[in-house]
């Protein structure tokens, strides 16, 4: 199938959900607003089973990073976004809901089963991010040079902690510059190991259409001067390291701010809130004409995590960190076929 009829998943018509429909039906409409989250690699590792009223999000441990992500930190953080989307657009469509996180102590690739409360809206400040779901993007492009507003910045805060997350913003040069010595360092560490560039390479290979990152998305076709079919093979075979932190680099010194969430413990409970956590504020900065990408390199490298906790002075361990900023618009990122990821 062509890659952009893996992108029609974000035109979405709320207008086709009969007006009349039950809790099964809205919940099912609801899923197909899920599964636009963001995830790492754009891997999407989640799978949705609709009994009813109910829906149980999976995590597809066959999508997973052994390489970059070894527990399963990022898909879970990846599968609690798009549980977020799915309160949102139940909320929406005037379906309340109730949570149990990890419902299946014998069996954790059940992240969390969800039952649809027809009448009562369980959280009245998601629908107002709506309409943001759809306008959300990934962009790994310079932003422009336009401050963040301190007041904008509480509200992404509020944001984060309203998920139970802590969150911190950076936007003062000198600390900045710290990080992004931290995550040249952990670029060099990362390409450095032959299993992770095969692992990058095979998301960023152009046989992909409905999942993976498109070359340029990495930053790759500022570092390689050749054709797209080819760069995978070029990051499979050759250490980009220093290339990819000097682009990385760039990226930092041209960012207002960056945004890092840590939770105080370190495991899928509180992976699945920093997903969470993570989407409430990447909507919000959506209303506010915010976008962002990841700079995650210093978090996955087990060396470099407390570091980077230190630097930023936060308590908590760190599960994310992001740049925001005012972007280019950019294409959307390809989503599966819905029948490969509802059951």
């Amino acid at each position: 199938m062509h890659p952009l009829t893996h992108r029609s998943a974000w035109d979405l018509d709320e207008n086709r959900l009969p007006p009349l429909s039950g809790a099964e039906a809205k919940l099912r409409f609801a899923v197909q607003y899920a599964v636009l989250a963001p995830s790492s690699h754009n891997s999407q590792p989640w799978h949705f089973i609709v009994d009813g009223d109910t829906v149980m999000l999976c995590a597809d441990r066959t999508r997973a990073l052994p390489v970059a992500d070894p527990y399963d930190r990022e898909l879970i953080i990846s599968c609690g976004a798009a549980l977020f989307n799915l309160r949102v657009a139940m909320s929406h469509f005037g379906l309340g809901y109730a949570i149990t996180l990890l419902p299946a102590s014998a069996d954790p690739d059940v992240l969390a089963q969800v039952r649809a409360l027809l009448g009562h809206v369980t959280d009245a400040t998601l629908p107002a991010l709506f309409g943001a779901i759809p306008k959300r993007v990934t962009t790994r492009e310079a932003f422009t040079s336009e401050a963040v507003p301190p007041e904008i910045q509480a509200e992404l805060i509020r944001a984060a902690e309203a998920e139970g997350v802590e969150a911190t913003c950076v936007d003062e040069a000198p600390v900045s510059e710290r990080i992004a010595d931290l995550i040249a360092e952990a670029d060099h560490l990362q390409f450095r190991d032959p299993r992770f560039r095969r692992e990058l390479a095979s998301w960023i290979h152009s046989r992909r259409c409905a999942d993976g990152m498109p070359a340029y998305s990495a930053g790759v076709s500022a570092l390689l001067d050749i054709a797209t079919p080819l760069v995978a093979s070029a990051i499979r075979t050759f250490n980009l390291g220093g290339g990819m932190a000097a682009t990385h680099r760039s990226l930092v010194d041209g960012s207002p701010l960056l945004f890092c969430i840590g939770t105080g413990a370190d495991n899928p409970s509180a992976w699945l809130a920093a997903g969470q956590a993570l989407e409430r504020v990447l909507l919000t900065g959506v209303l506010h004409g915010l976008t962002a990408s990841y700079l995650n390199q210093p978090i996955e490298a087990d060396k470099l995590r407390d570091t980077l906790r230190r630097q930023i002075g936060m308590d908590a361990q760190p599960q994310l960190l992001i740049r925001m900023g005012r972007g280019p618009q950019v294409e959307h990122s390809p989503r599966r076929d819905m029948g490969e990821v509802v059951s």
